[in-house]
């Protein structure tokens, strides 16, 4: 009967032990994940070209006509693809464009004097963490979520499992609110025993939010694999052929028109995101936040004649498209300026040093357990040690 029982208490070490590894991947996409929450802070923190302030407080920044033109007087021949506007104030505008030579170039612009400040090619560190916190840089192929993905976002189950389990054990949780406790004299123990249960209650919200938020994509990844599609967008909008000039090619495109006309039809809106056409038939397309923060409208120009070609507002969203294009920004928390986003990083770091306390107390418990079983097998060996 012993023996069995000291069986048991093996496979259950061995369990343990093995439970270790979805600690340690735990923690690192959590802290990845917090990182990444505030990437283009750290960057405009360590990358002079990032920043842009403005020369007075009076000072208004040039329209997208008048950068590109000043980029094409620095920069001649160059062909820009995509523009990110600031993502806040002091921030420089990106521009994403392709040199004569072929090189794809990222250049930060003065937002406020046309001058580029900054320009780089690559991967940049914001892109690196959020692929290295999102999808663990494993490559996409086939059309399919990369596997990464799909690890990432499964890490959503045991995170809000143990949500739920610890409102369930922790009786009277809200107490940890109104008499926080942390004991630093009393042994390691007790000390990550407490700071686990102080992050966890300062945490909960932001962790039903992150859990939850993963768990659907992990739930939209499967469906987009098998096939399904919950979007009701229809085809993007093109050019017809018949409206396509066929004299001398046209003047450079008009951005700041193309803005006018998008805002036309959706009050309010300020682009995130500018792509422009990629081929004579294709429109010029942006995104940005309307009236409501959580969520993006589209439109669609035509580059000849200005007129909107196509337009996707939150009223042409169906229930389930609200919820699923409320995720990301819930997940990420950019949606609410530079103190939601310290807010974010703040409870980021919480949820990690829960986490690593979690890990703590697992790994202890476990390494005190296993020497115990030790002790006890040499202690009943047939074989006694010899003297010393």
């Amino acid at each position: 009967m012993a023996k069995k029982g000291s069986s048991s208490r093996v496979w259950l070490l061995v369990h343990s032990w093995l439970a270790l590894p979805i600690w340690a991947f735990l923690f690192f996409v959590c802290l990845t994940g917090t990182i990444a929450t505030v990437s283009h802070e750290i960057m405009w923190l360590v990358d002079p070209g990032m920043r842009a302030l403005a020369p007075s407080d009076d000072a208004k920044p040039l329209g997208y006509d008048a950068l590109l033109d000043a980029i094409e007087r620095q920069r001649p021949g160059v062909a820009v693809e995509d523009i990110t506007p600031p993502t806040a104030s002091g921030f420089a505008t990106t521009f994403d464009a392709t040199t004569p030579e072929g090189v794809s170039v990222h250049l930060h612009v003065d937002p406020y004097t046309g001058a580029i400040q900054g320009e780089r090619s690559g991967f940049d560190f914001p892109q690196f963490i959020r692929a290295l916190h999102g999808w663990l840089l494993t490559p996409w192929s086939g059309g399919g979520f990369a596997i990464g993905w799909y690890l990432v976002a499964m890490l959503s189950l045991p995170l809000l499992g143990s949500l739920i389990t610890g409102l369930v054990v922790y009786k009277k949780f809200w107490r940890g609110y109104l008499n926080p406790r942390l004991r630093t004299a009393n042994g390691a123990r007790i000390f990550w025993g407490d700071l686990h249960r102080l992050a966890g209650v300062w945490s909960i919200p932001f962790i039903a939010i992150i859990s939850l938020s993963a768990l659907w994509f992990l739930i939209e990844a499967a469906l987009w694999d098998s096939g399904v599609s919950i979007s009701t967008e229809g085809a993007p909008a093109v050019v017809a052929r018949e409206h396509v000039p066929t004299g001398p090619r046209p003047d450079r495109l008009s951005v700041d028109r193309a803005i006018e006309a998008a805002r036309r039809s959706l009050p309010g809106f300020e682009p995130r995101y500018i792509r422009t056409p990629g081929d004579a038939y294709a429109t010029m397309t942006m995104q940005g936040r309307g009236a409501f923060p959580l969520l993006d409208e589209k439109a669609s120009v035509n580059p000849y004649t200005y007129e909107l070609a196509g337009a996707r507002k939150i009223s042409d969203l169906t229930g389930l498209e609200l919820v699923t294009e409320s995720m990301r920004p819930l997940h990420v928390g950019d949606f609410g300026g530079l103190w939601l986003k310290l807010a974010y990083f703040a409870f980021g770091l919480t949820l990690t040093a829960m986490v690593f306390s979690g890990m703590m107390i697992w790994t202890k418990r476990t390494a005190q357990a296993t020497a115990k079983l030790v002790r006890a097998v040499r202690s009943t060996s047939a074989f006694p040690e010899p003297a010393e």
